[in-house]
């Protein structure tokens, strides 16, 4: 009797953590966290990704009919959340997190924003989206087995947000606001700077084209230190050059040079010669 009794309590034990009696098998839809940064606004997604498995996905006697709503992945709803406000086309979407559905069709697809409540996706159907976008539909060469979301083409303020599976890929262009919280984080640092924070502040100012004699200042306060950098010399020497300041452009890509050589960095060697090169016609 104790015995049988033994037994019973074991295998309540057993079955009950779900450690140890949760039957662990790999997904078809494996599930996916993705995390990107744009300017300084983090994007994360988080959604399961089907396969097509030999399935036709688009279309008349697809897995997925046009004009049929679609969960834009598998099993729970697809997440995406913003760290700070961004914009699609002209639609702005504040910070926080939302659940995507889509609409495909034969040229192009119909993206809707909801805020997050619920991983049940069919909650949001019959739902009012936030906002909703057309996106049209660019064909792939190559057969895209995976479903995929992901973010691409992104340069300090802006990027595309890419949907991708067989051959259909549809894209949204999302816009983050950057240069006026750079600046002011540019101010704060300028406090106390550091001929490093000098060089980060020229190369940002730089590159988004905004205040080059601005960003000369400052590249200069960073190369007219004791030991200057070889990569902070040749920022100069570029800054120079979009000012129109040839002969001193050409003259500080040659001390960058010298630097680069010294420190053995054969990409900057190179960049550096191909500049000479260029501006010494």
């Amino acid at each position: 009797m104790k015995r049988n009794l033994y037994l019973l309590i074991s295998c309540i034990i057993i079955f009950s953590n779900p450690i140890i009696g949760q039957l662990q098998i790999p997904a078809l839809s494996p599930s996916s966290r993705t995390i990107q940064t744009v300017g300084l606004t983090s994007i994360e997604i988080e959604y399961s990704r089907p396969s097509k498995r030999e399935r036709t996905i688009f279309g008349k006697g697809g897995l997925l009919p046009n004009g049929e709503i679609w969960r834009t992945g598998a099993n729970a709803a697809t997440k995406i959340t913003f760290s700070d406000n961004i914009k699609i086309f002209d639609t702005t979407l504040e910070k926080g997190s939302y659940t995507i559905l889509t609409k495909p069709d034969t040229a192009s697809w119909e993206v809707y924003f909801y805020t997050y409540e619920s991983s049940n996706w069919n909650s949001y159907v019959n739902s009012k989206p936030i906002a909703r976008f057309t996106a049209n539909i660019n064909s792939l060469k190559d057969t895209m087995e995976t479903f995929m979301i992901y973010i691409d083409q992104i340069s300090l303020d802006s990027a595309q947000l890419v949907f991708a599976w067989e051959n259909s890929k549809v894209m949204l262009p999302l816009k983050v606001e950057v240069h006026n919280k750079t600046m002011a984080n540019i101010e704060k640092t300028l406090s106390g700077p550091t001929s490093f924070d000098y060089f980060q502040v020229a190369l940002y100012l730089h590159e988004v084209g905004k205040d080059l004699d601005k960003a000369l200042i400052y590249i200069q306060k960073a190369t007219k230190s004791k030991n200057p950098l070889f990569f902070q010399v040749y920022r100069e020497a570029l800054i120079l050059a979009d000012l129109g300041r040839k002969t001193e452009a050409i003259g500080v890509a040659k001390q960058s040079l010298e630097l680069s050589k010294k420190a053995r960095n054969k990409d900057f060697i190179r960049l550096n010669e191909k500049f000479i090169e260029k501006w010494e016609r």
